[in-house]
């Protein structure tokens, strides 16, 4: 299951860095950022260096995880000790977010945008899709997390569940904001 998430990941990064590069010719205005790891992580980097764009990496400094991968622009290849340093600059320059099926680490990510989005610290819209419906489905009951007004039914349109490279492609074109 995991090199069909690392092969969708490659073609969404691959064609959203073609689409950018001839949208913005030159400028490179939407690049893909990765966690800089193995992976998930990897896959997103390498689709953009194979579609000759660039691509970040912001890796964290892990007992257990050796260095970035090799397909970050090396340039933007960044290592940071602290978590929320990693998140403030993924989400400081964010036009749009893809979730992919991932640990405990995806998860501080994901309900850490979704926080702020929700507690208006950011104002600006996210197109945030979470990629793979079966993972995400039965992973977070949301509808019993609205039933028990934990969250409100208006929280879950902060977010998209797709399955296909093809649907998240035309749903981050179609609501990433310059």
């Amino acid at each position: 299951e995991q090199d069909e998430y690392y092969q969708k990941t490659r073609d969404l990064a691959f064609r959203l860095t073609k689409w950018s590069m001839d949208k913005y010719k030159n400028e490179h205005r939407y690049v893909i950022t990765s966690g800089g790891g193995p992976g998930i992580m990897e896959a997103a980097n390498r689709g953009a260096s194979e579609a000759g764009g660039k691509s970040v990496g912001l890796g964290i400094s892990l007992p257990f995880e050796e260095t970035n991968n090799k397909w970050i622009t090396k340039r933007l290849n960044f290592v940071f000790h602290y978590f929320f340093m990693r998140k403030f600059w993924f989400i400081y320059l964010t036009k749009g977010i893809v979730v992919w099926p991932g640990g405990f680490g995806t998860l501080d990510e994901l309900f850490d945008v979704l926080t702020l989005l929700e507690t208006k610290k950011i104002s600006r819209k996210i197109p945030i899709v979470l990629f793979g419906k079966d993972f995400w489905n039965g992973l977070i009951d949301w509808d019993k997390l609205v039933s028990n007004k934990l969250i409100s039914k208006s929280d879950l349109d902060l977010f998209i569940t797709l399955d296909t490279v093809d649907e998240t492609f035309d749903y981050l074109i179609k609501n990433m904001k310059k």
